[in-house]
């Protein structure tokens, strides 16, 4: 058990505080609920989001896999802090960012622009900071294992 805890200890100093929600955000989508939506959920309430573009069905089912890659490729990306990731995490964040803003001037539900900017906005600020965090991600996970050998005290 203290191992496991070293491991988590050292796994959660390895990339910045503020990107860890990111990661266990993309290990919850590419374990969890990806799965749960690809291979439980029904196709009439099923719905992917696209640059603020609701598919439903059909459509939806056929680009989950493509989510599902995303996320998986994300928890590994930022698990191992993969240089890979740089400049692909901010584009992927800046579509969500733009989704928001589209979504709630096109869709039904949406609340308007003033909601889209605001929602939009809040979105941007881990886009921005991704944007500028290329200096955190590396190439190998030697750094991984140095720090679980490392005294924290």
């Amino acid at each position: 058990m203290d191992t496991f805890i070293s491991y988590l200890k050292a796994d959660w100093v390895s990339r910045p505080r503020w990107m860890n929600p990111i990661f266990y955000f993309c290990l919850y989508m590419a374990f969890v609920y990806m799965p749960f939506d690809l291979f439980f959920k029904p196709l009439a309430t099923d719905h992917e989001i696209w640059f603020g573009v609701a598919l439903t069905g059909w459509l939806a089912k056929a680009t989950e896999p493509v989510h599902w890659i995303i996320y998986a490729a994300g928890a590994y990306g930022f698990w191992k802090m993969k240089a890979w990731m740089w400049p692909w995490a901010a584009v992927y964040a800046a579509q969500v960012v733009i989704a928001m803003f589209v979504w709630n001037l096109i869709n039904e539900h949406g609340q308007g622009i003033v909601a889209g900017a605001v929602t939009a906005a809040l979105f941007a600020v881990p886009m921005v900071a991704l944007w500028r965090a290329k200096t955190s991600f590396r190439t190998g996970s030697g750094d991984r294992a140095a720090a679980a050998n490392q005294d924290p005290n």
